[in-house]
């Protein structure tokens, strides 16, 4: 995600072992990609919601995705880009879902009070001061929440994977992202970065548990080829683009200053102190941020033939 460019446009689906646990040194509540399949999220911290009955998604054009997902097989041909379509499907289904009921699944107020909760937190992850644990343990517990919905686990895994996604994405950081050893703090353009990456993650994991419990109850013999995290990896890539970025709406923003006395001390700019202004604008963006990403703002998504909303 340091590449806005390489971003918009997802990859090909690629195949994960069963079973995958980001790799966290520590994740409070949050580490395995289970959700609703059955697969037990580490519990470091408390619960996240998944060991609550199946209150997702079902029928109507959820129906139809699930179908062709038992239909599906991982060793048949195209197999990746029939994944892909039903990924699709599976991310039309919720943004219909929502456009016609915005509280649905709970899913549009989780998210929105969980950006708003990180975007209150940059500012300080900007300046350092690092807990035991890491990163990922300080963002689960200032911006994940305590609710035990199916919204609510996916915000929390979303903040694990936009880590993981970041740092990944970042090699120069070697590791510090994940582990927290970042000294002075994290530059503005990373985390600007890990803030396009939840939005987009939370659709993401909250796709990821839908997937699984349709596999665990029609298809179980799909779940070695883990469909369910590779349609939460396609979905998130191609949401992300649609993510506003607090960096750049800065940078947009900005006009040449006026000339002043030279003799008189001015207030520093937003690119010379981006910590007094980042974290507001920031907040202000996360309608926007939800809106895009749950469907509400119709906007296309780059490489797909349909608008995601």
């Amino acid at each position: 995600m340091g590449s806005h460019e390489a971003r918009a446009g997802a990859p090909p689906l690629a195949v994960r072992p069963v079973g995958r646990v980001a790799p966290y040194p520590a994740c409070p509540r949050v580490c395995s990609h289970g959700g609703g399949s059955g697969v037990e999220i580490q519990r470091l911290g408390g619960a996240v919601g998944t060991s609550t009955p199946w209150e997702g998604p079902n029928g109507g054009r959820w129906s139809s995705a699930a179908k062709r997902l038992a239909r599906w097989r991982d060793d048949s041909e195209l197999a990746d880009q029939r994944l892909e379509e039903i990924a699709a499907d599976y991310l039309r289904a919720l943004h219909e879902a929502l456009r016609a009921d915005r509280s649905a699944f709970g899913l549009h107020d989780t998210a929105r009070a969980a950006g708003e909760r990180l975007a209150g937190a940059l500012g300080s992850l900007a300046a350092g001061a690092w807990p035991e644990g890491g990163l990922v343990a300080r963002l689960v517990a200032e911006a994940g929440g305590d609710g035990g919905t199916l919204a609510d686990a996916a915000v929390r895994r979303a903040l694990a994977t936009a880590v993981r996604d970041v740092s990944d994405a970042h090699p120069e950081l070697d590791g510090a992202l994940v582990t927290g050893s970042a000294g002075g703090g994290f530059a503005w353009d990373i985390l600007c970065d890990l803030y396009q990456a939840f939005f987009a993650g939370v659709v993401g994991e909250f796709l990821r548990s839908v997937v699984a419990e349709h596999v665990r109850l029609a298809v179980p013999v799909l779940i070695a080829s883990d469909p369910e995290g590779r349609i939460a990896d396609w979905v998130a890539e191609k949401l992300v683009a649609l993510v506003p970025n607090p960096c750049e709406e800065s940078a947009r923003a900005e006009e040449p200053a006026p000339a002043v006395d030279a003799a008189r001390p001015t207030e520093p700019s937003a690119a010379e102190d981006p910590s007094a202004v980042l974290p507001a604008l920031a907040e202000s963006l996360v309608p926007r941020a939800v809106g895009s990403v749950l469907g509400f703002i119709t906007e296309e998504i780059a490489g797909d033939e349909e608008a995601a909303a």
